[in-house]
């Protein structure tokens, strides 16, 4: 039975691995491309939300995780490599990204850009890697837990 005001795209996996983090912990939400099963082997837990958008997910995490107030880039996106970058190609899912953590922080949050092999060490280090069904091109996020004040 689902719980009040809790977002019900959240699972009771998802919610206990939110609960579960503590301050300057991270959770990377991940494409359906990215290799989560392969990056979670030794490290991070896995949460399957197959079917289900990032920025879905991402409006739901946001109502219950608070962001990291104690760094300067507490949300990451994966960088594009050179040759998306000469290119142009564009990523129009990180404005949605930035309109949902902006709007969930009442203020304009710095993104950090991390570079594509970068970023998959650093998903190595999370606390969690969520699989979702997003499919736009370069749409992974990595988010770091703060405090409630």
């Amino acid at each position: 039975m689902p719980l009040k005001l809790v977002p019900r795209i959240l699972s009771p996996d998802l919610l206990f691995v939110l609960s579960s983090m503590g301050h300057g912990d991270e959770i990377v939400l991940a494409d359906a491309n990215f290799p989560t099963s392969s990056v979670c082997t030794n490290g991070p837990k896995e949460v399957r939300a197959d079917g289900h958008t990032i920025p879905d997910l991402l409006a739901g995490i946001l109502q219950l995780l608070p962001l990291d107030t104690y760094v300067p880039q507490p949300v990451a996106l994966m960088d594009l490599v050179p040759g998306d970058k000469e290119r142009g190609l564009k990523t129009p899912v990180w404005e949605k990204y930035k309109q949902l953590v902006n709007q969930s922080e009442g203020k304009d949050i710095s993104i950090e850009l991390v570079e594509r092999f970068a970023f998959y060490e650093r998903a190595k280090k999370a606390y969690a890697v969520v699989h979702t069904g997003e499919t736009a091109l370069y749409g992974n996020i990595i988010l770091k837990k703060g405090v409630i004040p």
